[in-house]
């Protein structure tokens, strides 16, 4: 039987934490690469993910680690220089580009949109439209009337009151798309301008804003998609110089900006939450947004399939373009099964609930106070054996030779963990917690 000490348990879990970000260079194609065989990662798992991927319509995939690429994939006439459409994805930017313009001290979230926008850009009454903030445009609460079939639609004669600012929650893309006049009202700028001078020369994420009907859809190639969640990935800072400095800011972005949809921050979707809810329905869905994918994640995610997830306590960024045909706005239940083939790439699940074999390890006692003994009842003799905690790091990793180990997990602080066993046969999965 083998016992890992206290201080053996602290040196892993020392040993094992994610590395610094790496920041690609601001022009050219050299992007580091990560090496997927210190990071354990079962590549053998790659192919069916990919498959997958195929299946659904796929031109693009991303996979960063830290910022290295980990896994990079183009499928069909698609390669690294082709450009595709972020759709709805392109919300998350423009979120980011006006706690931009507020650092700035040039526009303030908490003004009514009108003072950017003029007066009478909606049909409202002036003093129902002056009770519409610029926050309520990034929180999906503005009140507007988005029953009358006109979802895209900007004129003042489609922008009707419905209810007062703050009460309904609604993913409504007209009054979104209206955020594009408020930067401009405020900066001086039209969009392209002001993402060339304060996103482009500092990070190196070029795009271009396209005028399709109502809607300004921001164009760009994959690893500019990648730029952009590794920029949120480290809250707004790129390799050392800040772009977007406002911590309180940022945080009111990707935390529920409201009561009424937890799982929606300032333009973004969150993981994580209790419920949510999704464009056309006001009934309240119960559980995460994508339960196999780590409860940490903000994501900035589009019609057919655009993606970008950030994942800081992994240190994971996935980007997905595309065309599903399903046309579905927030592909939420896709980029679940994202995670679910991804899950099996990493090796550790980044999102633990358990798998149909559990029962093949016994783990005692249940809560842990300081040590837990892990037997395998089906006979098995080696395993990969790690500790993972809820966001899916690795916390402590072991070399399991017999049929049991004891562990001493003083060491650890108190939280619900995983222990997952890979074997010759597959991974087992097993949850505790730690008093």
């Amino acid at each position: 039987m083998k016992q890992l000490s206290a201080y053996a348990a602290v040196l892993l879990a020392t040993s094992l934490p994610a590395q610094e970000l790496y920041f690609p260079p601001l022009v050219g194609n050299a992007w580091e690469l990560a090496d997927t065989a210190e990071l354990g990662w079962c590549m053998d798992q790659v192919p069916a993910l990919y498959d997958f991927l195929q299946e659904s319509n796929t031109k693009a995939f991303i996979v960063l680690k830290d910022g290295r690429i980990a896994l990079e994939q183009y499928f069909g006439t698609f390669t690294q220089d082709s450009s595709w459409y972020w759709a709805s994805a392109g919300k998350s930017l423009t979120a980011f580009m006006v706690g931009m313009a507020q650092q700035q001290g040039v526009l303030n979230i908490e003004l009514p949109s009108n003072v950017y926008l003029g007066p009478g850009w909606s049909s409202c009454t002036p003093e129902q439209e002056a009770a519409i903030t610029v926050r309520d445009h990034l929180s999906m609460t503005t009140g507007l009337d988005d029953t009358n079939g006109e979802f895209d639609c900007t004129d003042p004669e489609c922008l009707t009151y419905l209810t007062e600012p703050g009460s309904r929650w609604s993913y409504y893309n007209a009054p979104y798309t209206l955020l594009d006049g408020v930067l401009e009202g405020a900066t001086g700028q039209n969009l392209n301008t002001y993402i060339f001078s304060n996103l482009t020369s500092s990070t190196g994420i070029n795009g271009l804003f396209v005028q399709l009907g109502y809607n300004n859809v921001f164009f760009s190639k994959a690893r500019s998609m990648a730029r952009f969640g590794l920029l949120a990935q480290n809250r707004g800072t790129w390799n050392g110089t800040p772009i977007l400095q406002d911590e309180d800011y940022f945080t009111a972005m990707t935390t529920p900006s409201q009561s009424l949809n937890p799982a929606y921050g300032y333009l973004w979707w969150l993981n994580g939450q209790q419920n949510y809810l999704l464009p056309g329905v006001q009934i309240q869905l119960p559980g995460p947004l994508m339960p196999d994918a780590p409860s940490d994640i903000y994501a900035a995610m589009g019609k057919n399939g655009q993606i970008i997830n950030v994942s800081p306590g992994t240190g994971l960024v996935v980007v997905r373009m595309g065309n599903l045909p399903d046309g579905l706005f927030v592909p939420n239940v896709y980029n679940n099964e994202i995670w679910q083939h991804l899950n099996a790439v990493i090796c550790t699940p980044t999102a633990v609930e358990g798998t149909k074999n559990d029962d093949a390890i016994t783990l005692y006692p249940n809560p842990v106070k300081d040590h837990v003994t892990i037997n395998l009842t089906d006979g098995t003799r080696a395993a990969d054996l790690r500790i993972v905690d809820a966001l899916g790091r690795t916390i402590l990793q072991h070399t399991l030779s017999g049929t049991a180990a004891e562990l001493d997990l003083r060491a650890l602080p108190a939280g619900s963990y995983s222990c997952v066993l890979t074997t010759a046969e597959g991974r087992l999965v097993k949850g505790f917690v730690k008093e």
